[in-house]
């Protein structure tokens, strides 16, 4: 286990970081907490209510680094990566690798973003970050002329939960803080530190997520957010219960809308 690794944050990739911002700052409230240009992309940070961090990722400067470039022309817009941090990045690189995990694209020369990357195909079907940072943010709640969301929970579909466990439970230190098992399959939600969390959701049959995964070992599903009212957002519709926006309403990410925490505890994707 790498000890000490934390939740971070999830990022999100679009064509324009301006159209991600009216949906993430706009319209959920997310306060501006860090960002600028870096190789081949330009990236901002939203916080929302209860601390919890979006990241978005436009491409910009392409010719440095094109892998932002590649992802959206390969998948479309959408969720990129989760990111966690960890006190000791040699350790952390160790740990993974004993794991079964070979970390790629290493890259220690700036001394404070040590970064490396878990590729999607050796974790459930997501591009895992792992970064030790000595930049600092503050995260104080965020505050505006509008209320802000709460982010809840990423939630990540996978083939197989026990894999998803085997990463980010059992190398990622993630604690459960919830789990059970509805229509369409079994879950379980990890807590870290921050206020960041992430519910692992495995199809338990045939059903609408099973043939949504089609194959894969997993994807990110949708974001949870907590919000004064549902049926204020552009494109949320009601389904089952919770008001829902389709990743084609929402540069490729699906978002999930409750207006009270409750709600979702037991929810599971459809």
């Amino acid at each position: 286990m790498i000890l000490g690794a934390s939740f971070d944050h999830v990022a999100v990739a679009g064509e324009s970081r301006a159209a991600l911002e009216v949906r993430y700052r706009d319209q959920l409230g997310g306060r501006p907490l860090a960002g600028g240009p870096s190789a081949g992309f330009v990236w901002a940070q939203l916080a929302f209510a209860n601390g919890a961090v979006v990241e978005m990722l436009e491409p910009e400067r392409v010719e440095e680094n094109d892998f932002l470039r590649r992802f959206l022309d390969r998948n479309g817009p959408g969720p990129h990566h989760m990111t966690f941090t960890v006190p000791s990045f040699d350790v952390a690189l160790a740990e993974a690798a004993a794991a079964g995990y070979p970390p790629v694209a290493v890259d220690d020369s700036d001394p404070d973003w040590k970064e490396a990357f878990l590729h999607p195909k050796d974790a459930p079907g997501v591009v895992v970050q792992l970064a030790e940072s000595h930049e600092h943010h503050e995260r104080p709640l965020p505050a505006g002329a509008g209320p802000a969301a709460r982010f809840l929970h990423v939630a990540h579909a996978v083939h197989s939960l026990d894999e998803g466990l085997r990463l980010f439970e059992r190398l990622l230190g993630g604690a459960r803080s919830a789990e059970g098992t509805g229509p369409a399959g079994r879950w379980v939600e990890l807590r870290w530190p921050g206020p960041s969390r992430l519910r692992l959701v495995e199809p338990t049959g045939p059903g609408p997520l099973r043939d949504w995964l089609a194959g894969r070992t997993g994807s990110v599903h949708h974001l949870a957010f907590v919000v004064d009212d549902p049926t204020a957002l552009p494109g949320a519709a009601p389904e089952r219960g919770h008001w829902w926006i389709d990743p084609a309403q929402n540069n490729g990410t699906r978002l999930l809308l409750v207006s009270d925490a409750a709600d979702v505890a037991a929810s599971t994707p459809t």
